[in-house]
């Protein structure tokens, strides 16, 4: 087992310092995505190109997660942390002075590497300093950073785009990594990696048959959160046909949703883990279904964001299950579910676009969306399935 030092520092001040870590890469994910006409402008490049830097961003981040968990596998989780945020600063900067669409290209790149190992690192280290049945909770406070980053930090990142230039957006992300290294350094414990700790034993959670179950709920569940959030902002101008400048007001309204599911939700997957995800699976099945009912009126088009947005919490009680089945893999497991994350954010407005494109119209993401958290679902009982079969297969083995 990984082995914290003895802990002084009250352990909310920790899950603070995690969590500013997830409020910087936050910012710079959901940012990136709305200063796209800036940039687009000052390289010299049409918004459709200029959107390629985002999936830049995003295959950064499912190569990274894994790659740098198992690199990193002999190091000491609070060093580990403190140098993926190190990168993460440097390759902000970089984003911020990019000369050509090229260099943004792979500075983009590089800034996503170590976006999934933090996240999972973190999810790790928070959940290390609370009893076992409060490991959910502890995630989702560390995850407060990410969602609370759709709050403030993408309208102030949006802002300085518009009112000092666009490279200011991604100055400040760099600002927000270094002060993340710092509290970081200053108040995550002290470790020691475990004696027996390698790359090759974190590559055993590939071998593991509910970790990639795990992750495929993942994938496909999360879908249907970014298909609609994807294209919430169209839908708000073509269909509920509301002024440009309600538009972050919605999206403002979506962070709350899940900021308040990382609050809530939790607290029940503590005690309930897996039946916890597949209520929230269904859950969000349903509030995706009413969501093109609700895009005629601002007001119901604005709760059914906020519903969609609980769904966010999805994401703390799965880092929670694959601390249960990874093993002793732990970290290549918890970054990978930020692969599975990103897998997500690219099958969701793929699979919107696609409706949109047939002509089935802007409010059909909410029914694609639908789809993928049923799907999500399916996966999950599989899980269930594959777990219950696992199960009575031990209670027949004969006892030595």
């Amino acid at each position: 087992m990984h082995a914290p030092a003895p802990r002084t520092t009250p352990v909310a001040l920790v899950h603070f310092a995690l969590a500013m870590g997830g409020f910087a890469i936050g910012t710079t994910e959901f940012a990136t995505m709305s200063l796209v006409p800036y940039f687009a402008h000052g390289l010299g490049i049409d918004e459709p190109t200029a959107g390629h830097v985002i999936s830049a961003y995003a295959l950064g981040v499912v190569v990274g997660a894994p790659l740098l968990a198992v690199l990193g596998a002999k190091m000491a989780r609070r060093t580990l942390l403190i140098l993926l945020m190190a990168s993460f600063a440097l390759f902000n900067g970089l984003s911020a002075l990019a000369p050509t669409y090229g260099w943004m290209l792979v500075f983009r790149f590089l800034s996503g590497l170590p976006h999934g190992a933090y996240f999972g690192i973190a999810a790790l280290v928070a959940a290390s300093l609370v009893p076992d049945n409060q490991r959910s909770q502890a995630v989702g406070r560390m995850l407060l950073g990410l969602t609370i980053a759709t709050v403030i930090g993408v309208p102030l990142a949006n802002w300085l785009g518009q009112a000092v230039g666009w490279r200011w957006g991604f100055a400040v992300v760099a600002v927000l990594a270094l002060l993340t290294m710092a509290l970081v350094w200053r108040l995550a414990p002290r470790d020691r990696p475990a004696h027996d700790a390698s790359p090759l034993r974190e590559l055993g959670a590939l071998a593991n048959g509910q970790v990639w179950l795990t992750l495929g709920i993942s994938a496909i569940g999360f879908g249907g959160l970014f298909c609609v959030y994807t294209y919430v902002a169209s839908t708000l101008l073509e269909v509920t046909r509301v002024p440009a400048s309600m538009i972050p007001v919605a999206l403002a309204i979506f962070g709350a949703g899940m900021t308040a599911g990382n609050i809530i939700v939790p607290k029940f997957a503590d005690r309930a883990l897996m039946p916890s995800a597949a209520a929230l699976l269904l859950f969000s099945a349903l509030a995706l279904a009413l969501y093109p009912l609700a895009t005629a009126h601002f007001w119901s088009l604005c709760v059914a964001v906020f519903a969609i947005g609980l769904g966010g919490s999805l994401g703390a009680i799965l880092q929670t299950r694959l601390m249960d089945v990874a093993g002793d893999a732990q970290m290549l497991a918890a970054a990978l579910n930020h692969s599975a994350f990103n897998t997500a954010n690219a099958l969701g407005p793929w699979l919107g676009g696609m409706a949109i494109a047939a002509g089935w119209g802007w409010a059909s993401t909410g029914y694609v969306g639908a789809a993928l958290a049923l799907g999500g679902f399916g996966v999950w009982c599989l899980a269930m399935l594959a777990e219950r079969r696992a199960l009575r297969a031990s209670r027949a083995l004969p006892v030595s």
